[in-house]
């Protein structure tokens, strides 16, 4: 498994620039991301061990990451 951070930016660099439009235009979707960010950080600071969790929490972190990155992309494209 990567340890590499998923930042919205490098995951939809196609759309970077909406992705920054519907932070400042779209309160619900600037929340999204901002959970996205956050899970995101959990995430990865699990993977590299700086904060450890059980196996199975960080398993059930990537799929609610997984989730919120289909929503805002669903979002983007929509």
């Amino acid at each position: 498994m990567g340890h590499t951070p998923h930042e919205l930016a490098a995951e939809f660099p196609e759309h970077a620039v909406k992705l920054s439009d519907l932070k400042q235009a779209d309160p619900h979707f600037a929340r999204l991301a901002e959970e996205y960010h956050a899970l995101n950080r959990a995430v990865h600071r699990a993977e590299t061990n700086v904060e450890p969790v059980e196996e199975l929490a960080e398993v059930e972190m990537r799929k609610k990451r997984a989730a919120l990155k289909d929503e805002i992309y669903r979002i983007l494209v929509g």
